[in-house]
């Protein structure tokens, strides 16, 4: 059997330092596509260790273990200064570090990237995220996922004119920050091929807040009407929206005329595209509550599964409104190993996919400082060493 070909990114090394969910996410797509990844964790943990339940199979957080599969792990107490003595062995030989400590404290320690690690490790790729940055008005000040909603607006566009602003259902800013970090050190891997240095990455959940505003900034540049909340209508598009099938929600996305035409040969309405009203884009939109009417009385006729299938065979964007359950055990998500089960541990799998250089799920999720013995020997500690690190707590101990 042929061996499979190499990930894009075996070789690379890198440290992730990080807590939670977008740093750690950052590190885990790394991982997947073939870098190699040493998390460094306080002597307490990662936080996420401890958002349970639900547990999975080994007794650990599922939230842990969701972004942190294909890493290894070592509790490092970096307050102290033969803790940092560790790290800074490690990046002897890292390509890339990721942190996410409030702005200062890695300068605190002596270890910041201006002052002290660009000039020791010119090559390396130092990536920050925080909640609003260093400095200005709100640097250095904590962040969290819903508070960044709440403050970059997307609170205010999420929910109905009925119930208030609401947070989204999944902590879209922290996992897009993520993304942010992941494109960011790319990037800095791509121009460090030209220049032979490093630099630094920065990613802020601020930032990525605002950047999540579309179409919704650019509305109220251009017309100076601040965007309300529209259940899931589209403000520039319609029909974009939730209906009511015969037996569960379904959602349309039609966009252009074509589409809207084909719907309503689909559903036996050839008279709403004649309709003057709903003739094009912008009359659709301006008679936005009329035709909501109409395919509301239309589709209650139809079955979801159904409908959704005969529309997106002629071309027309239409999805029954899933569950989580639902969702995950399609088909179709299965063809395309968007759900990963190793060794009974079930994660999600790899979004993104290239033909050359395929990445994959990484090894289970580590236990606490379960490769501690492991690394530090990489590091040249003998025996005894790494004993005396165990013995006053600077470096935990593996699990039993």
């Amino acid at each position: 059997m042929s061996q499979p070909p190499p990930s894009a990114l075996a070789g690379l090394r890198v440290l992730d330092l990080s807590r939670v969910l977008a740093g750690p996410l950052c590190a885990q797509m790394l991982a997947d596509h073939g870098a190699s990844v040493i998390k460094l964790e306080p002597p307490d943990g990662d936080e996420a260790r401890r958002f349970g339940p639900p547990l999975d199979e080994r007794g650990e957080t599922a939230y842990f273990g969701a972004l942190n599969r294909g890493k290894r792990s070592i509790a490092v107490d970096l307050s102290r200064p033969v803790g940092r003595v560790v790290l800074e062995r490690l990046l002897a030989d890292s390509d890339v570090l990721i942190e996410n400590f409030l702005p200062g404290t890695m300068e605190k320690w002596g270890l910041g990237y201006d002052a002290t690690l660009a000039a020791r490790h010119p090559r390396l790729i130092y990536c920050s995220v925080s909640g609003f940055g260093a400095d200005g008005p709100l640097g250095g000040l904590p962040g969290y996922d819903a508070v960044l909603q709440a403050i970059c607006g997307l609170m205010s566009v999420n929910g109905t004119p009925d119930s208030g602003a609401l947070r989204l259902g999944v902590p879209v800013v922290d996992y897009l920050t993520g993304y942010n970090a992941f494109s960011g050190v790319l990037l800095a891997l791509a121009a460090r091929e030209r220049s032979g240095l490093g630099q630094r990455v920065e990613a802020t959940l601020f930032d990525t807040g605002l950047a999540l505003l579309v179409p919704h900034a650019s509305n109220w540049f251009y017309s100076g009407r601040v965007p309300q909340r529209m259940g899931s209508a589209h403000p520039n598009i319609a029909p974009y929206d939730r209906y009511a099938a015969s037996d569960g929600d379904v959602f349309l996305g039609v966009v252009n005329n074509g589409q809207f035409k084909r719907f309503c040969e689909c559903v036996s309405r050839p008279d709403l595209a004649a309709d003057p009203r709903f003739v094009d884009s912008a009359a659709r939109l301006a008679n936005r509550e009329p035709l909501r009417a109409e395919i509301e009385r239309t589709l209650v006729n139809f079955p979801a599964a159904t409908l959704c299938e005969s529309l997106m065979r002629h071309g027309v964007p239409a999805g029954p409104v899933n569950d989580v359950a639902q969702a995950l055990s399609q088909p179709h998500a299965a063809h395309r190993g968007m759900v990963v089960d190793q060794q009974g541990h079930r994660s999600l799998g790899l979004p993104v996919k290239l033909s050359a250089s395929p990445g994959r799920a990484g090894a289970l999720p580590p236990r606490l400082s379960e490769h501690a013995h492991t690394i530090l020997a990489e590091l040249g500690y003998d025996s005894a060493a790494i004993e005396a690190l165990h013995a006053d707590r600077t470096i935990g101990r593996p699990p039993a």
